[in-house]
């Protein structure tokens, strides 16, 4: 899933990192990629390190389809330790692993259905993401999600 470039303020790169999180717990498990400036690199992979997990696989690809094209794999902390003190040069994607698959309790499905709510995603489009992140029969996690509502 492309997702552009993240915001280049702190405070609004990670609420848009907290944003993605709500999206992956409600259900979303997808490779993200984005553009990222070289000099804020290394902030981009912290704050999505602290975000997402830091045991995210993810690598940092520069200049690619050109002569000095480079990628470098990891997970999230160790390329964001490297790249803490040297920026990369040239044009800079980043591509994290999708989020790790988790068990499916009651309480679990109530906080993917309150963060896909919380992320915009209205009732009906919040459930059968849920349903569908889950494998729990629609109707199911409609009649939870509705309830959730009335509260």
């Amino acid at each position: 899933m492309f997702l552009g470039f993240l915001p280049a303020r702190a405070a609004a790169r990670a609420a848009e990192v907290t944003r993605i999180r709500a999206i992956e717990r409600a259900g979303l498990a997808a490779t993200l990629v984005f553009y990222e400036a070289p000099h804020r690199a290394g902030e981009a992979l912290a704050a999505l390190a602290e975000g997402l997990g830091g045991e995210r696989p993810a690598a940092l690809a520069r200049e690619l389809t050109k002569r000095f094209e480079e990628v470098r794999r990891g997970s999230l902390a160790e390329l964001a330790a490297a790249y803490a003190e040297q920026a990369p040069r040239g044009e800079v994607v980043l591509v994290v692993g999708p989020a790790p698959a988790e068990a499916t309790g009651e309480a679990e499905l109530e906080a993917r259905l309150r963060d896909a709510m919380e992320a915009g995603m209205s009732l009906r489009d919040a459930a059968a993401a849920v349903a569908a992140a889950t494998g729990l029969p629609r109707r199911q996690v409609y009649a939870r999600a509705l309830e959730l509502g009335r509260g």
